[in-house]
């Protein structure tokens, strides 16, 4: 899907989502052929031209202003995230990116394989811009994904990926009390790169791969929403250790060449029955062989 669709339909999944009323814009009780604002509606909320804005919707117009984009991300409500998205698929539109590019292999720095290890009282993963497991500690591995091999991220072409566990994997599934949440906040995160990395051919594949095995994946992909996973609160059910609330905290890397890598850590409240259940997991869990370390971060490519 080129850069102008992804624009426009943005833009019309989410002036299809605003009320009129909320807006204050009078109906008259008249009905609607179709959900939300018309595009006269939306462009006098924004402060342009009809035409503008159609042609905007359209893919038609190249050149909107950072001041006409955070106009119309006003009008349609956006928050901070989704108003950033609107500025890359525009950028995107002008430049005329989305031809698609051979994505650079991703690993570890030795930097951020410190870091993993100095958490190890904490479940902690490293995941690259397609949310591929690229490294975790333990605790890690056997909250997130007990059930699989702990040494998968060692091998490019065996990643986990936690998209793909979130919504083809019974294990994960089975992990979250509230899944649907999980999930949208996965979708939202994927529209987020995505916006951000119009040519990584990766990124799309697997956004087809998923789109193809999972309706739920797809009717949420279809939704446009934007979600920065930044902190997120989750009950989790884990199948040694039982019920326990974590808070999920995703840690950005900085720029260079890990850019688009996250440290993602579950944390618990002091004193509280998860932090306890916690303890008992790390009790309850094999130590690793000494002979296999548990993270080689300057070996992952």
């Amino acid at each position: 899907m080129n850069a102008k669709v992804r624009l426009g339909e943005f833009l019309q999944t989410r002036r299809s989502q605003l009320q009129p009323e909320d807006l204050g814009i009078p109906g008259y009780g008249e009905r609607r052929r179709v959900p939300g604002l018309r595009r006269e509606e939306l462009a006098s909320l924004a402060g342009v031209s009809v035409s503008y804005y159609t042609r905007l919707e359209q893919g038609q117009s190249l050149n909107a202003s950072p001041q006409v984009l955070d106009a119309i991300a006003r009008a349609l409500r956006l928050e901070e995230a989704e108003r950033l998205h609107l500025h890359n698929l525009a950028r995107s539109t002008a430049t005329g990116s989305g031809r698609g590019r051979r994505p650079a292999p991703e690993r570890v720095t030795e930097a951020t394989g410190q870091l993993l290890e100095a958490l190890a009282q904490v479940p902690a993963i490293v995941t690259g811009r397609r949310s591929d497991v690229l490294a975790w500690n333990r605790l890690g591995h056997e909250l997130f994904a007990g059930h699989l091999d702990p040494g998968a991220p060692d091998r490019p072409a065996e990643r986990p990926n936690m998209a793909r566990l979130v919504f083809l994997d019974a294990h994960t599934r089975d992990l979250y009390a509230d899944w649907p949440a999980k999930a949208r906040a996965v979708v939202g995160n994927l529209r987020l790169v995505a916006g951000r990395h119009p040519d990584d051919t990766a990124l799309h594949a697997l956004v087809g791969e998923l789109s193809s095995r999972s309706q739920e994946f797809a009717s949420m992909w279809a939704d446009h929403r934007v979600t920065a996973c930044a902190v997120a609160t989750y009950e989790m059910r884990h199948p040694l250790v039982g019920p326990l609330t974590v808070t999920q905290q995703t840690l950005s890397q900085g720029p260079g060449q890990d850019q688009g890598q996250n440290i993602v850590v579950a944390t618990t409240e002091a004193d509280s029955p998860a932090r306890t259940t916690l303890a008992l997991l790390a009790q309850v869990t094999p130590q690793r062989d000494p002979a296999r370390p548990e993270l080689r971060a300057a070996g992952s490519g």
